[in-house]
This record gives structure tokens, sequence and C-alpha cells, in this order.
């Protein structure tokens, strides 16, 4: 329950994942996840930061559900804690956003997206490159939806 050790711990789970071991991440993920929410509390923002990484791993293994779920509850817990224009809370918009696009739910995640990039465009500007990254996130899911015009329109901002 150490602080280094749960760093660690969460480390190795995160280069498992970048290896593509996913399973092995997952379980990582997992003990971090529990030890962090016994040591820190569930809302403390390391304990949100582990529902993040273990989201994330599981959407990579195609588990859209259980991942869509994660990231609403460390939306929710964020907003709550860290504000709606925090950065990791921003990062959650745009995690939601992604495992709904994964989901073919884009009429939501087109919401997310934009959400997502209205703030992002507020706090840290037009030029900076999660906010970037929201234009191109947005152009994607304009895309997946037949919205041609509007995603090169995205594209070309």
């Amino acid at each position: 329950e150490h602080p280094s050790t749960l760093t660690s711990l969460n480390n190795l789970a995160s280069v498992l994942q970048y290896q593509g071991k996913y399973v092995e991440s997952e379980t990582m993920h997992r003990l971090a996840l529990e030890v962090r929410r016994k040591a820190l509390g569930p809302e403390h923002p390391e304990t949100l930061a582990s529902v993040n990484n273990l989201a994330n791993v599981l959407q990579y293994q195609g588990k859209y559900d259980e991942s869509e779920a994660m990231h609403r509850r460390v939306l929710v817990w964020g907003e709550k804690i860290l504000g709606p224009e925090h950065p990791n809370t921003l990062a959650s918009i745009n995690n939601l956003a992604s495992v709904l696009q994964y989901q073919e739910k884009y009429v939501e995640s087109e919401t997310m997206n934009r959400l997502a990039l209205e703030v992002r465009d507020k706090v840290l500007g037009p030029n900076h490159p999660e906010t970037l990254a929201s234009i191109n996130n947005l152009a994607s899911v304009l895309q997946h939806q037949g919205k041609y015009k509007e995603s090169e329109a995205m594209h070309q901002r």
C-alpha cells in the first residue's frame, strides 16, 4: 500500500498494456485499483486514474460496456472533485467519447467530442495538442456518421 509500490504497480500495468499484453495489464490495473481504493478511498484522484487506466485496457480488449461504465464513473467523479475544466476531466470526456464511437454510438460520441473540444479550446487554446486531438476526434466521428462536409471542415480548422 506504499505510494511508491502503487505507482510501480500502475507503471508495470501500463508497460504491459503498451506491449499489447492486455490480459496481464488488466490484472495489474485491477490490483492497483483495488489497493488504491482501499488505501486512498474511491474518490481520490489516484484512484480515479486507476479506474481510467483499467477502462482503457478494457476498451483495447473490446470490453466496451464495462469500459464505458468505468469511463462514465470517472467523468462524474472528475467533474465533482477536479471540476469540469480540469485537464483530467477533459481527458475523461475524450475517453468516454472514444469508447462510445467504438460501440457505434455516434450521436452521443459526437456530443461528448463537441464538449471536449469546446472546453479544451476555451481552457487550453486553439493550438494546444489536446485541442487539436479533439478536433481530429470530432472529425472522425462526423465522418463515421456520413457528415463528410462537416468532417472536412473540422480537419481544415
